[in-house]
């Protein structure tokens, strides 16, 4: 009983904040006109009168990202094209990294080289997770299999705890850039600062969100362990 209540209440850690981003954001992502400016139009308004006309505003399909190697600010289709709250508070969201870039913010410029070394120490971890079976059943190496799950283990964790030291980071370019550029130039309805603030919120919780999505994998592998 204990066992299963711990294991509700990881996958309720795991879980929830997803959920919640996921629910803000398509809460306010309708009435898709509310706006007079869609979410691309609203962040090339703001980068302009910001003074960087240089930097690119793209849609894609990998989630709204602000890019410091390519200099574009990357909106999803929907925040890309549509009038929402959601459209237009992301965009800001992003448009705020552009603005912590082009300030020469340096936690920023750290997260996004943690980001990239992280990633290489990632894919370490799959596949030192992927032979951890290996070591143990073919080679009858149980000592070398549990060195290689606990260094996997660490490696995805690793992703976790990136996002979480650099939450400060989400939470400056929300709270710090994008909300008071809305509210100054007049971008939000006075009903909808509320709500703004919320969509700011999951936009910085966004990567922590996704990256606690790696709890999973370890699960996976220890069910792996017990077969």
């Amino acid at each position: 009983m204990h066992l299963l209540i711990g294991l509700v209440f990881l996958v309720g850690i795991v879980l929830l904040p997803g959920w919640w981003v996921q629910r803000v954001m398509s809460r306010y992502a309708a009435p898709t006109d509310r706006y007079p400016s869609s979410g691309a139009q609203t962040a090339r308004h703001l980068l302009d009168k910001a003074g960087l006309e240089s930097i690119k505003v793209e849609q894609t399909e990998d989630g709204d990202h602000y890019d410091p190697d390519d200099r574009a600010v990357r909106l999803s289709p929907s925040n890309y094209s549509d009038a929402s709250l959601t459209a237009i508070t992301v965009a800001a969201h992003e448009v705020g990294h552009a603005l912590q870039h082009a300030d020469g913010y340096s936690p920023l410029i750290w997260r996004g080289r943690l980001v990239k070394s992280v990633q290489k120490w990632q894919r370490l971890g799959v596949i030192l997770i992927g032979l951890m079976p290996v070591a143990l059943l073919a080679l009858k190496l149980p000592r070398a299999g549990l060195i290689f799950l606990v260094v996997g283990m660490a490696a995805l964790a690793s992703g976790i705890a990136i996002h979480l030291v650099t939450l400060p980071t989400e939470l400056d370019a929300s709270f710090r850039r994008a909300l008071p550029i809305l509210k100054k130039g007049g971008y939000l309805r006075n009903e909808d600062r509320g709500a703004a603030r919320k969509i700011l919120t999951a936009a910085a919780f966004t990567y922590v969100a996704a990256s606690m999505m790696g709890m999973v994998n370890f699960w996976r592998w220890l069910r792996i362990l017990r077969v």
